[in-house]
């Protein structure tokens, strides 16, 4: 049987490496108190791990500084612009600093992104998401937008039939796409709720709208039955 020091081998080297325990434990899926219980036997077993763990950590920082001032402008501008930097701006320094953000996103999907400049990163819970993810998630809020002005304007639900023109077109032609991504299964539920809460009866629309209601069927045959 292993002993609680050599059940996990894996948590000993990141730890060794400069990991905290924190990061180890999101790392594994785990409890933090589990990863602290193996790295306490683990320094019992190996008196020179926990040496080894501080001087790992100290390297990092060290390695990190060349990095440190491009982290503190990205959050400098992120803070002021609301957003990220673009490596088609017209400012060099943007350019410059996009292209270093996106070194560090590949760093991060190859996993070794350093710890100290992840953890600056960290405070911006969208940096590592693509420009052009970003690009389309807000071109689809502003069609949402859109859409719901235009129905709370009165307007019947917007088609994209032959002659229809304009603005109508345009929402009606997204419309439709996101009913037949809802249908085939293509939509996520966070898209198709906010559909759902911005504008209610999206899914069925004009459909809906021609079919008669319970009491227009009443009245109908209300109707039929005065007339015989």
């Amino acid at each position: 049987m292993k002993s609680q020091a050599n059940a996990h081998p894996e948590w000993t080297l990141m730890y060794r490496k400069g990991l905290s325990r924190k990061k180890i434990a999101e790392l594994a899926r785990v409890k933090v108190s589990a990863v602290t219980s193996h790295v306490t036997a683990a320094k019992a077993a190996d008196p020179g791990l926990k040496a080894e763990h501080r001087a790992a950590v100290d390297d990092a920082a060290r390695n990190a500084a060349p990095g440190i001032k491009r982290l503190y402008q990205l959050l400098a501008m992120v803070e002021a612009t609301g957003r990220f930097p673009s490596r088609s701006a017209e400012d060099k320094a943007e350019r410059e600093l996009a292209e270093w953000l996106r070194r560090r996103r590949r760093d991060a999907d190859a996993g070794i992104l350093n710890p100290v400049i992840g953890a600056g990163l960290s405070v911006l819970p969208d940096w590592r998401r693509k420009p052009r993810e970003a690009r389309e998630d807000q071109q689809w809020q502003d069609h949402l937008q859109q859409l719901a002005a235009y129905t709370a304007a009165g307007h019947p639900w917007p088609r994209a039939t032959p002659g229809v023109t304009g603005l109508e077109k345009d929402l009606g032609g997204w419309l439709r796409s996101q009913r037949y991504k809802f249908r085939h299964g293509d939509l996520s539920p966070a898209r198709s709720d906010a559909l759902d809460a911005a504008v209610p009866g999206w899914l069925t629309g004009r459909k809906a709208a021609a079919e008669p209601s319970d009491d227009d069927v009443d009245q109908s045959r209300a109707g039929m039955f005065r007339t015989r």
